[in-house]
């Protein structure tokens, strides 16, 4: 379990990193209010997917490790040609419902008649996303993670390389064509994946013995996939058009609440382009322990191993306080002169707290909706994604609107849903394990070595800058100091990160 978290940690740090220096040059580039404009329409391509491809890659990963374990290739065969199938129809209709309506979708439902290009052209993004994802969930679910892994951070490059390429050739541009270039890179980058996962899938049921295996029968087959793959399209759809409509409607209430159109697309722009980011990049390794944990915790559950479970759950847990908590605290402290420096916009460090308060809430709510998942309790982890959701719209709606409120409505409703869902999660997992509560491992011990790091950082950080030393040494300083005082005030506390994270031999 640890290796294979490791391993796709490793590949979601890197691309991570390339993601995150390439949207330290896209804001450069083309600033925050066109980086608003950019993030009005990545919900639609959320919501698309969902509508299209999000069911069939999960069904395209579990009937695939199941086929793939019996040795009946041909199945797998049958089971990529339908999903792509269903996938190419699904996407046909929603892409002509765009087409028709893309001009009231624009100004009704994002609010901003200048996302009209960037929304037409993120269709075809879309349908090569989908292609590639299809493909890229056969070798997930057949355990082989190398060649996703490898097509993954060379697209990371391929964008980087035609977005900024295509904004250095062609601006200056008005706001709605520096989108729309935008949108023509990620194109590109998912040209490549695409045509590339299907060539290895190619290669790789060319290197089998003809297609060996019996099959499966075309009826029972489609029944297979509806049935996986129904429920999670229709929970990732509702997830989506509520995480949809409370980012369309962050602008909106700033509006209201007196700010004119400009500035609160800036506002925009800075919170969730170029903030929400920076806090966000250190939990990389928390996507790649939910792909492992999942699977894991199934099988200890079939075998009834509620020991086993208890424990993996506990580790986890563990292991995200303490790589999550030292994080956020070099943040809390540092992040304002790293979002200067990055991004060059002074506002990068507002709310910066209670954010990072809420990136570490929303943490733990992923591992313990991942365990969820893994004892059988799907459901349970969709409702409360949907009951946080809606939690997140209200306050998005009702909070922001407030005269002289505005962005700290956002904050708040982000805040009280992370306690709401963390809440939440933690009593089905308790009640469904029966795992106790470990308060002293899972969050005094690495808070208190936390705050003792930031404290001290803090009065460092505060001592480099007076004596002259530019900012990024001086961070860089602050990092390496921090990182060991954390692990030797942890250690004093019988927390011992060299036991959690050894791999066997």
């Amino acid at each position: 379990m640890l290796y294979g978290t490791l391993v796709l940690t490793g590949t979601s740090i890197v691309s991570q990193l390339l993601g995150f220096i390439y949207r330290i040059f896209l804001s450069r580039l083309i600033g925050a209010e066109v980086m608003g404009l950019y993030q009005l329409i990545m919900p639609v391509y959320s919501v698309i997917m969902s509508l299209t491809a999000v069911g069939l890659t999960v069904a395209m990963s579990n009937l695939s490790a199941e086929y793939h374990a019996l040795h009946n290739r041909r199945a797998i065969t049958q089971l990529l040609r339908r999903c792509l199938g269903a996938f190419l129809i699904l996407f046909a209709l929603v892409a002509g419902v765009t087409v028709l309506l893309y001009d009231p979708i624009s100004v009704y439902f994002l609010g901003d008649a200048r996302t009209q290009l960037g929304l037409l052209l993120l269709l075809p993004c879309i349908l090569l996303t989908g292609i590639e994802n299809l493909h890229k969930h056969y070798f997930y679910g057949t355990g082989n993670i190398r060649p996703p892994a490898a097509v993954e951070l060379t697209e990371q490059f391929i964008r980087t390389g035609a977005v900024l390429g295509l904004l250095v050739l062609f601006l200056p541009q008005n706001a709605e064509r520096t989108v729309a270039l935008i949108v023509v890179g990620m194109c590109v980058s998912e040209l490549f994946s695409s045509v590339t996962l299907v060539l290895l899938f190619q290669r790789h049921m060319r290197r089998a013995d003809g297609l060996p295996g019996a099959g499966e029968g075309s009826r029972h087959l489609n029944h297979r996939i509806l049935v996986i793959a129904a429920p999670i399209a229709a929970t990732s759809l509702l997830g989506n058009l509520m995480g949809s409509a409370n980012a369309v409607l962050i602008p909106q209430r700033l509006v209201a609440a007196g700010m004119d159109v400009s500035q609160a697309m800036s506002s925009f722009g800075v919170l969730c382009g170029m903030t929400v980011p920076m806090l966000y990049l250190p939990t990389a390794f928390i996507g790649a322990l939910g792909l492992v944990l999942v699977p894991k915790l199934a099988r200890s559950t079939a075998l009834g191993r509620k020991e086993e479970v208890c424990r993996r759950i506990h580790k986890s847990l563990l292991a995200t306080s303490v790589i999550t908590m030292p994080a956020m605290a070099l943040l809390v402290v540092l992040g304002p002169t790293i979002g200067v420096y990055l991004f060059r916009e002074p506002t990068v460090g507002e709310y910066i707290i209670p954010l990072s308060i809420s990136v570490l809430l929303s943490c733990y709510q992923s591992v313990l909706a991942g365990s969820l998942n893994g004892v059988g309790k799907q459901s349970s982890a969709a409702v409360i994604s949907l009951v946080c959701g809606a939690v997140q719209l209200a306050c998005t709606f009702f909070l922001m609107g407030l005269p002289g409120v505005g962005l700290k409505g956002y904050v708040a409703g982000v805040l009280v849903t992370s306690v709401l869902g963390v809440l939440l999660c933690w009593l089905r997992v308790h009640r469904a394990t029966g795992l106790k509560a470990q308060l002293f491992q899972w969050c005094t011990a690495p808070a208190l070595a936390s705050l003792l790091m930031g404290l001290v950082v803090n009065l460092l950080f505060r001592v480099l800058m007076d004596s002259g030393m530019d900012g990024v040494p001086a961070c860089l300083c602050c990092i390496v100091f921090g990182g060991v005082l954390y692990l030797i005030a942890l250690s004093v506390q019988g927390v011992r990160p060299t036991r959690l994270f050894r791999l066997p031999q």
